[in-house]
C-alpha cells in the first residue's frame, strides 16, 4: 500500500539465474497473487513470513514463470536481502502526494504493519517516517494482524480511539477482519478491483482515499 517489492531488484535476481521477467510484468501480477493468498485458510494456518514467500511463487506463476530450481535460488537470495534491508522498498509516485494530503486531514497517522523487524529502518531510508506519529512492526511487537492486539497497541501509543479510526489495508482477511475485531472502520485498498464481493468500502489508491475524505490538495 505504501511500499511494494523492488521489482527491478526481483527481476535482476531472477535474470541472474536465467529467468527473464520484466519489472512491469511482476508489478502487474502482484495484486492477482495477493488475492490468491488472501483467503481464510491461508491466514489461519500461516504467519506473515510464510505467506510472503508463498505469495512470491504465486506471483511468478501469475507472470507466466514456472517454479524451478532457478527461481528457488533467486528467491533465496531475495529472502536474504529482505531479512537485512526489507525488499519492500519501492514507493509508487502517487504515495507521497497522497500522504501529504492525508496528513493535513488526519489528527494522527499510524502504520500498523505485518513486517519483519526492519520496517522502521526501511521507512526512514525511504523518507516516509515524517508522515506518521506511530509505526508498529509486528515482528517487534510480537503479534500480527488480524490479531486485534496489534491495533490495541496502536491505540495505546497514539491516543487514538477505535470508533474514530480508519484502517486502510490491502488484504481483506488480514486488514479488514483485523480492524473490525478491534472496532475500527476498515477500508480495503483494492488497486486492481478484484474484491467485488467485499462488504466494506474500497479504494483503488491512497489518492482516492484522500479525495473521499476531503483532504485538502
Amino acid at each position: 500500500m505504501l511500499v511494494f517489492p523492488n521489482w527491478q531488484r526481483v527481476s535482476a535476481a531472477l535474470s541472474a539465474h536465467g529467468v527473464e521477467v520484466t519489472p512491469a510484468a511482476l508489478a502487474a501480477a502482484e495484486p492477482h497473487a495477493k488475492r490468491v493468498v488472501d483467503v481464510p485458510e491461508q491466514v489461519r494456518h500461516s504467519n506473515d513470513s510464510q505467506r510472503g514467500w508463498t505469495y512470491f511463487n504465486l506471483l511468478l506463476a501469475q507472470a507466466g514463470i514456472e517454479r524451478s530450481p532457478a527461481t528457488d535460488r533467486a528467491l533465496e537470495e531475495l529472502h536474504a536481502y529482505h531479512a537485512e534491508h526489507n525488499l519492500w522498498e519501492l514507493v509508487p509516485d502517487d504515495v507521497v502526494p497522497a500522504l501529504e494530503r492525508l496528513r493535513r486531514r488526519a489528527a494522527r497517522m499510524v502504520v500498523v504493519s505485518n513486517a519483519n523487524g526492519r520496517l522502521h529502518v526501511m521507512l526512514e531510508r525511504l523518507g516516509l517516517t515524517r508522515f506518521f506519529d506511530v509505526i508498529l512492526d509486528s515482528q517487534i511487537e510480537g503479534v500480527e494482524k488480524p490479531d486485534k492486539r496489534l491495533f490495541e497497541i496502536a491505540f495505546e501509543r497514539s491516543g487514538a480511539r477505535a470508533e474514530t479510526t480508519l484502517h486502510v489495508g490491502d488484504f481483506y482477511w488480514i486488514d479488514v477482519r483485523g480492524a473490525r475485531a478491534a472496532g475500527v472502520h476498515p477500508v480495503l485498498l483494492d488497486a486492481a478491483w478484484l474484491y467485488d464481493t467485499a462488504d466494506c468500502p474500497r479504494v483503488r489508491s491512497l489518492g482516492e482515499l484522500a479525495d473521499r475524505l476531503g483532504a485538502p490538495a
